[in-house]
């Protein structure tokens, strides 16, 4: 599949799949979905307190990097997950202009770090920020209430319906601990509907530029 990198609204760039028309992240700006998705309506929830992140969809690493960049500020533990089946090639993550769009330069190193640490294995990237790359496939997750906040950053249900059916979201809920969080861009009420069937507590709330609507959803017990 052709792929190309593109800038988007905001500045910073993104891969655009040309066969399926789908980009990474929104057109309409990759680093403020990401901050608006994962980290205002996610992270956040658990400031103040270590934290421990699956993300569904490691991809070029950005919402690695972003929490990672949080984490420093708000002086914050947290073990992160990232699950890919495809990893990104190390020639399209230098195309990538994550670090100076973020003012973050001082931190260069830490986001090729991350590119270039062993996969399956549990990586020490700073002292309070560790990094597991697992190259797997979706369905074959089986973690039981190890995480606190799921990013479920998964290509859209237009091009990948089968990665938002009714069998990821029971993982994603069986991956969660007791008052766990899944937070998604997505807002098809065919999203909505698995997430409850599941178990899921589902909230509506304002999407990120460019986009009217996101799930955040709960496990509530």
């Amino acid at each position: 599949m052709k792929r190309e990198i593109i800038k988007t609204l905001d500045g910073s760039t993104t891969i655009h799949l040309q066969e399926w028309d789908e980009c990474y992240h929104s057109k309409h700006g990759a680093i403020q979905e990401a901050k608006h998705v994962f980290i205002k309506n996610g992270l956040s929830l658990f400031e103040g307190n270590p934290v421990s992140i699956m993300e569904i969809g490691f991809g070029t690493g950005l919402n690695a990097f972003i929490t990672f960049l949080e984490s420093i500020q708000k002086n914050q533990v947290i073990d992160y997950v990232g699950v890919e089946a495809y990893p990104v090639e190390a020639d399209e993550v230098l195309g990538m202009n994550y670090v100076t769009e973020l003012g973050a330069l001082e931190f260069e190193n830490i986001f090729e770090k991350m590119h270039k640490c062993e996969w399956n294995k549990k990586n020490e990237i700073c002292s309070s920020f560790s990094l597991t790359k697992r190259k797997q496939f979706f369905h074959e997750i089986d973690d039981f209430e190890t995480f606190d906040l799921i990013y479920f950053d998964a290509f859209g249900y237009r091009v990948q319906p089968e990665l938002w059916s009714t069998e990821i979201f029971r993982k994603m809920y069986k991956s969660l601990k007791p008052n766990g969080v899944l937070v998604t861009y997505a807002a098809r009420g065919v999203v909505k509907r698995s997430m409850i069937e599941v178990g899921f507590t589902v909230e509506k709330l304002a999407g990120p530029p460019g986009k009217r609507e996101m799930f955040r959803a709960f496990k509530k017990v």
